[in-house]
């Protein structure tokens, strides 16, 4: 490539205008379950902004859904479980994810792929711990205590809902490449609230069967969770090819935690974008700079476009990114 590639998390959504059209009184899951909706609204970013990957958008509790558990988005909120995963009865009624399940993915990748040529699709999915986290405490949550309590009360039953919850995001991976994508993410968003010591025990086997379930496709897969500056050289263990910091350590710091062999992505301040056009590309400059000698960087924000973020300034950080790291 000639330039450090540039895409970022939630970029499909949200901050643009032409979203809010065309999901005007449609729900968030349903507008995932449209392919045509789903197609439109991925690609809308690689248009405005010229962003080197198409991401897919869905959600990460899709495929929750998908197997019948009763959910919803709600605005404002996020996913809200009516009955939420507390006992092995509660496991049990967690089946398998089948393609069939998610059949509009498919379809709506297809789309993609055709629509999108040379420009790669990355698809995602949600990471067991962060998963579980939402079915035991039936929404976010700022402490996770529910999900913590069941961790150490627990320790059997919670091994066996992440080998549950690792199966089923390895499904809906397989579905995304044998459809098209041609990189995956795994999302962990919450396990930053994790100890080291705990994520290698009691998260880093789930994590792992997701990696190495989807392994012999050959796509590159990468690693993100927010908050996870003490768990890096963890979430490399896991098995990614490239693992994702936020905004908190600077990127040739999370390299030398990530250890050899792996690509950084990372990690511009979402926030940052709501200053001024020099600050932002100071700032910008600051990443790329301590990317420079590092084995891969794929340029993104610390994490997702925050919701109010000026569609243009995401759109001069795109140039800018690519002029300065131009080879």
């Amino acid at each position: 490539m000639p330039h450090t590639p540039v895409w970022f998390m939630r970029q499909a959504g949200r901050s643009l205008p032409e979203y809010r059209k065309v999901r005007e009184g449609i729900a968030m899951l349903d507008s995932c379950m449209r392919p045509e909706l789903a197609a439109e609204i991925t690609l809308q970013p690689v248009r405005r902004h010229g962003v080197d990957a198409a991401v897919y958008f869905s959600d990460i509790v899709v495929p929750l859904k998908a197997i019948g558990v009763d959910l919803d988005i709600k605005p404002g909120v996020g996913p809200v479980i009516e009955n939420p995963v507390r006992t092995r009865a509660d496991l049990e009624r967690l089946r398998e994810l089948e393609p069939e399940d998610v059949s509009y993915v498919t379809e709506a990748m297809g789309i993609l792929t055709r629509e999108l040529g040379a420009t790669p699709l990355i698809g995602f999915a949600g990471a067991p711990f962060t998963l579980a986290s939402y079915l035991v405490e039936g929404g976010p949550s700022k402490n996770h205590e529910r999900t913590k309590a069941l961790m150490y009360g627990d320790p059997q039953l919670w091994a066996d809902l992440l080998d549950r919850l690792a199966d089923i995001a390895a499904a809906f991976l397989k579905v995304q490449i044998e459809a098209g994508a041609s990189a995956v993410q795994l999302f962990d968003s919450w396990v930053g609230a994790l100890a080291p010591e705990d994520y290698r025990r009691h998260v880093q086997p789930a994590s792992a069967k997701v990696f190495d379930a989807v392994a012999s496709y050959g796509v590159p897969r990468i690693h993100f969770g927010v908050g996870t500056g003490e768990l890096l050289g963890l979430l490399g263990e896991a098995g990614a090819d490239v693992v994702g910091a936020d905004w908190r350590v600077p990127l040739d710091e999370a390299a030398r935690r990530v250890g050899p062999g792996k690509a950084i992505q990372g990690n511009l301040d979402p926030a940052v974008l709501f200053a001024p056009r020099e600050a932002v590309e100071r700032q910008a400059a600051r990443v790329l700079d301590s990317a420079r000698g590092l084995e891969g960087h794929i340029f993104n924000l610390g994490h997702g476009v925050l919701p109010d973020t000026d569609p243009q300034a995401l759109t001069d950080l795109v140039s800018y990114v690519h002029e300065r790291s131009a080879r």
